[in-house]
């Protein structure tokens, strides 16, 4: 008996596998379709959504069902010869139809296919200005956005959390079309949580006398200051001096966020507005953050540099210069800078 050999005839097109069975035997015949297959890149435009996990084969199917291959096999086909299986990401992707199964996965693996808004939040805004910011930038209410921010279970806030003010984390967000406006706030959260644990902020904020909400606190007024990332640790210095000495604050941008403005200049009438933010007329630090503060200014405020400084002043705001000093003497001349610095402006 001779050993059996597979034989690959091609007839009309169709693969037919036939093995002979020696001198005297028969021939088994086994048509072997090659799968349906679009060619080219397809035309109009189609979008579908990838779940998260979803094989190969699953989402062939999908795309199968919205018309953009011409059959699942072929996807498969294609995504098993390039070895593309685990490029395949979950998320809503522009596809065309009538596509070749290569065309599709050729788009599938590429980011710019994916149909995603790209929101950037900057370090320090407060949450008023967060809201418009992420309304604009997704296209979402701004109306629903606020309402989301009043539901701490679907944000899930942390418990020593009094409001979203100062937990929605600075970043880049990638919001896709079916997200709600709750889920992309959640995600901020989320965020900053992670950036919490990196910095084990609630067991470190007992090493700085404060409990956790007091350090997102001292960070958001860090980070409402502004000037250099390397001034950070020595305004926390300064603030945490002044509370030892039981000196009042008195910081501008607690009473700018009182007042809901922005400005350099501060007039005495200013810093007379009755508010628990004001801290020219209430000791310590202010109920709760002003601002939404990036890690730097989270790390900052759990990691203050070592001095006596009791002052500081920015000096130059264009050119982020901060001078900090122990004497009042100085401040009274620091402040005098300042003053000739905005009256040039």
């Amino acid at each position: 008996m001779s050993r059996l050999r597979p034989l690959l005839l091609l007839a009309g097109g169709t693969a037919v596998v036939a093995t002979t069975l020696g001198v005297g035997g028969y021939v088994l015949v086994k048509p072997y379709m090659m799968p349906a297959d679009f060619e080219g890149a397809g035309s109009g435009t189609v979008t579908v959504k990838i779940d998260e996990g979803a094989t190969a084969r699953e989402i062939a199917s999908v795309l199968a069902d919205a018309g953009v291959v011409a059959s699942a096999r072929s996807f498969v086909r294609v995504t098993e010869e390039q070895a593309k299986g685990k490029s395949l990401r979950p998320g809503y992707f522009k596809l065309r139809k009538g596509m070749s199964a290569a065309a599709a996965l050729k788009l599938l693996v590429a980011p710019e296919s994916r149909v995603v808004r790209r929101v950037t939040i900057p370090e320090g805004l407060r949450l008023t200005e967060l809201l418009d910011k992420v309304a604009t930038g997704t296209g979402m209410r701004r109306a629903e956005f606020a309402k989301a921010t009043a539901d701490r279970q679907e944000l899930d806030l942390p418990a020593y959390a009094e409001s979203a003010e100062g937990f929605l984390f600075p970043a880049t967000y990638e919001v896709e079309p079916d997200m709600a406006p709750a889920e992309v706030l959640a995600a901020m959260v989320e965020r900053y949580r992670h950036a919490a644990g990196e910095l084990d902020l609630e067991e470190k904020a007992a090493k700085v006398r404060l409990t956790p909400l007091e350090v997102v606190t001292v960070a958001s007024i860090l980070q409402a200051e502004g000037g250099r990332d390397s001034d950070y640790p020595k305004i926390a210095r300064v603030i945490y001096n002044r509370i030892r000495a039981r000196m009042p604050l008195q910081l501008d941008t607690t009473v700018l966020y009182a007042q809901k403005r922005r400005s350099l200049k501060v007039t005495e009438k200013d810093t007379r507005v009755k508010s628990p933010y004001n801290t020219y007329l209430r000791p310590g630090l202010p109920p709760g953050p002003i601002a939404n503060p990036g890690e730097k200014a989270l790390r900052a405020a759990l990691h203050p540099d070592q001095g006596d400084w009791l002052w500081f002043v920015t000096t130059d705001p264009e050119h982020r210069i901060t001078k900090f000093t122990d004497k009042e003497s100085e401040f009274v001349r620091y402040r005098e800078e300042l003053n000739r610095y905005l009256g040039t402006r």
